[in-house]
């Protein structure tokens, strides 16, 4: 018989990655959801995201702590077969996708033993015909365990952002370790602490996920990452753009806030005519550190918000385009009409880095014309240019420091005048004399 020819083997054309989140409560799972989302859209992924099932049966009235223990066992049960049908949902529709696919799984099977003994648990496995190795080695890629800030941020632990959320300190650390202990086995685990402050604990979980599917990300996450924005003067046409990109078309609207020092804002994001929807919450500086809170919308929930949004405000319109350069991941932010006059014909490029300020320019592709450098500068912040009244008519709502566009503004900024001359200098400025660090 002919040998047969041996080739290397062919890499798989599209990837699924089947991911659960879980953790303790006040983790950071939610805003940790929709940051992995926002960064594997902006990549071309496929994103689906499977509700916490047990937030879903709570939330209609079923109350853990009033249950019997006849009716805990009953209730695991049904939660085992109900989050199995709501992934496999996922899982299915994951198969049937062209583009590669990240199903983010708001806990998973194993997080059920946790809230009962062993003896229990293999009961409901026998009763269902299922095996640990089953449901979990084999169900999911990888396991993320975001640590309650019940361990080691007690200062930012609270229960009044989660509806089904009503542990204390020591039975959220309880809540935590039992969730950690339940996923012990599987091979891919990682767990991400409070040793750092909030945004480093969300930027490493997309890290821990981009390294275990294989993305190179640069050095965009590391610890002393930071965000800088650019002024750009021109961009190529769509055809003659070098690299590949994917553009969604987003629309922001600014809220009212019920509690001073907030600031909230809706987002509306389109690609190929399928929306997401993401609220946002970012509250002012606690223990030296600015948290925000992110979360994924419905439709009717984004429709419901948006009565509540501010009018001293006007809607942003932007086409956001992503891509890769050099393995480092890029944002261009480009202004779109309806707009207010200030904002006609703003470009902004945005990433993460670790380089000195000397050092970013050379890096940054050259197929773009760069103006300056304005990171932290108050007069391209979104939230500033969104205001409808003139700034010197409105000194009390420009914002010198708190912006809600994910903007770290050290340098205040007081003359609200000389704001105004900046932005309209620098838009109305196209020569290459302009680009400056």
């Amino acid at each position: 018989m002919k040998d047969q020819e041996v080739k290397e083997p062919i890499p798989p054309t599209k990837r699924i990655h089947k991911l659960v989140l879980t953790g303790g409560p006040c983790g950071g799972k939610t805003t940790g959801q929709a940051s992995l989302a926002n960064f594997f859209e902006n990549l071309g992924w496929k994103v689906f995201r499977v509700p916490e099932t047990a937030t879903v049966l709570m939330s209609g009235g079923i109350s853990f702590g009033d249950l019997t223990e006849e009716q805990v066992l009953d209730f695991q049960e049904h939660l085992v077969v109900t989050m199995m049908a709501l992934e496999d949902t996922y899982f299915s529709m994951g198969e049937k996708c062209a583009q590669n696919v990240l199903i983010i799984c708001d806990r998973g099977v194993m997080d059920a033993s946790a809230f009962i003994d062993k003896e229990a648990w293999d009961r409901i496995l026998s009763k269902l015909s299922l095996e640990d190795i089953e449901i979990s080695d084999n169900r999911y890629n990888h396991i993320v365990h975001m640590q309650s800030a019940a361990i080691g941020a007690e200062k930012f632990y609270t229960t009044e952002d989660h509806s089904a959320r009503f542990e204390g300190l020591e039975l959220a650390r309880e809540r935590d370790r039992r969730a950690m202990d339940a996923w012990r086995d599987h091979p891919y685990v990682d767990i991400i602490d409070n040793r750092s402050d909030f945004d480093s604990k969300i930027n490493k979980l997309i890290d821990l996920v981009a390294k275990r599917i294989g993305i190179n990300v640069g050095d965009r996450f590391n610890a002393n990452s930071r965000k800088v924005k650019f002024l750009i003067s021109s961009v190529p046409k769509d055809e003659e753009f070098p690299v590949k990109f994917t553009d969604f078309q987003v629309v922001h609207h600014y809220l009212h806030s019920a509690k001073k020092g907030f600031q909230t804002r809706l987002r509306k994001r389109v690609r190929n005519g399928r929306p997401t929807f993401t609220f946002t919450v970012r509250k002012p500086e606690l223990q030296g550190q600015t948290v925000e809170m992110k979360q994924q919308v419905s439709q009717r929930d984004y429709l419901n918000l948006l009565t509540h949004r501010d009018d001293s405000h006007l809607p942003v319109f932007k086409t956001r385009r992503c891509f890769l350069y050099q393995n480092q991941q890029y944002s261009l932010d480009i202004y779109r009409s309806p707009c207010h006059p200030r904002c006609k014909g703003l470009v902004f490029l945005e990433t993460f880095t670790t380089l000195e300020d000397k050092e970013i320019l050379s890096s940054l592709p050259p197929f773009l014309r760069v103006k300056r450098n304005v990171t932290g500068d108050p007069a391209f912040s979104m939230y500033n240019l969104s205001i409808r009244s003139d700034w010197q008519e409105s000194v009390d709502q420009f914002c010198h420091r708190l912006s809600s566009d994910d903007e770290d503004e050290k340098d205040e900024v007081y003359d609200v005048k000389q704001a105004h001359e900046r932005l309209v200098n620098l838009s109305e400025s196209d020569s290459s004399s302009d680009i400056s660090i």
